[in-house]
């Protein structure tokens, strides 16, 4: 298959996916919070702070062993695993809703996170057909149908409460997030091919070969990439985990499912926007390095923004929406250029597993970063967005010195490769 027809098929089927996923997330505060309606307000906070961490911390443990995995097996059977498990945890959740079932959507919750920890194996399909000065180009496509799953998901969400005659508790998010994920999983059984080269099967197939990703990640530009990209994700879990309080309370009314669904989508048309037009025009003449100083900027520039128009005293809510249009664009040209590098610098033959502890230092960033940012805001409104423009300067010193000290693998001294 023309390697271009290849990069669309795995788009589609991220897309399609993340779309289930876009329709779900944003909706879990809601239902939680009528799920433990009569609990003490510590309980119901502790609860949903669970719930909502649950996914990715699933991720975070799962995503190292799907990447890792698919090295050893191939793209194509760790993707169509992934599908037929979202198919039927998101089905589990509308299941869960309808029977009021606080366990059943933990359960539903957990699984989704394991089957949903493949993202790094999307990646790899597209590292394994990409040059290496187009890879930041074919990484920003993983983030354009992010971008789009945010976009239309929540869009689909808000037509299924809708749709239900009311903004309650509805078990049609979830079964409507089951068929897309169907959906992804017929077409990626009938048009997904392998990507992975043949001859980078090992000989020995090790499921886990844990000794290997220690070798991996001791190349000194990989551990700063990882800490970059686990800096860059911790500061937009500030953002987002506070972002529609900070809306709401705007608005001066209680936090509406719809209200919430909306401003996700904008967030996410905004994010494909530019990683779908922009980005991947850009990347090749600008590479990796003027795509995290542009993105950093940007990133600081739009949390930097945010602080100031979420002050109580001249809160704005016009400007939160380009304060976010600014942060997200910013977001857009960083996290592609961190995953390419990653990417590069990685030996091809564990580079599954490499992007999947990317995967999971990002999971692990999620939780840290969400627990941080509810904890700030407690604190102060503004307080999350200035904790993430300085944790995001960090990020960008890390990778500006992965960047001097780190070579491309097949450009490394073979002392350097030796050393690893």
């Amino acid at each position: 298959m023309p390697r271009q027809s290849l990069l669309l098929i795995v788009f589609l089927v991220v897309f399609i996916d993340l779309l289930g996923f876009g329709m779900v997330l944003p909706l879990m505060p809601v239902y939680a919070r009528q799920f433990t309606t009569g609990l003490p307000q510590g309980q119901q906070v502790l609860i949903l702070s669970a719930l909502m961490t649950c996914f990715s911390i699933m991720q975070l443990i799962f995503a190292p062993i799907w990447g890792r995995l698919s090295d050893r097996v191939g793209r194509r059977p760790v993707l169509l695993l992934s599908l037929t498990g979202s198919t039927i945890f998101y089905f589990w959740f509308g299941v869960a809703t309808l029977r009021g079932s606080l366990v059943g959507m933990f359960l539903a919750r957990i699984g989704a996170g394991i089957a949903g920890a493949t993202v790094p194996t999307a990646q790899a399909c597209i590292a394994d057909v990409t040059p290496r000065d187009k890879r930041a180009r074919g990484m920003a496509l993983i983030g354009a149908a992010f971008g789009l799953g945010f976009t239309l998901g929540p869009l689909l969400g808000a037509l299924a409460l809708w749709s239900a005659g009311h903004a309650g508790l509805s078990p049609w998010p979830g079964y409507t997030a089951a068929a897309l994920s169907a959906v992804a999983l017929m077409l990626a059984i009938f048009l997904l091919p392998e990507s992975l080269d043949p001859k980078s099967l090992p000989e020995v197939r090790r499921h886990f070969d844990l000794q290997s990703l220690r070798e991996a990640i001791a190349t000194p530009s990989i551990g700063l990439l990882l800490a970059a990209g686990f800096l860059s994700v911790f500061a937009l879990a500030n953002f987002e985990s506070t972002i529609s309080w900070t809306v709401a309370g705007m608005l001066g009314v209680e936090r509406s499912s719809a209200e919430i669904l909306m401003f996700f989508a904008y967030v996410g048309l905004v994010q494909t926007l530019v990683q779908g037009l922009v980005v991947r025009r850009l990347a090749t003449r600008l590479g990796e390095a003027k795509m995290i100083a542009l993105g950093g900027g940007f990133s600081v520039l739009g949390y930097l923004l945010l602080a100031w128009v979420a002050a109580p005293s001249q809160g704005s809510l016009r400007g939160i929406w380009w304060a976010s249009a600014v942060e997200v664009s910013g977001v857009a040209f960083l996290l592609p250029a961190l995953q390419s590098l990653l990417s590069r610098r990685s030996d091809p033959a564990k580079q599954g597993g490499v992007l999947g502890l990317g995967e999971s230092t990002s999971a692990l960033a999620r939780i840290t970063g969400t627990v941080a940012g509810v904890a700030l805001y407690h604190q102060a409104a503004t307080l999350p967005f200035w904790a993430a423009a300085v944790v995001t300067c960090a990020g960008i010193g890390a990778a500006w010195i992965a960047l001097v000290r780190g070579h491309d693998w097949d450009e490394q001294p073979a002392d350097a490769s030796a050393a690893s």
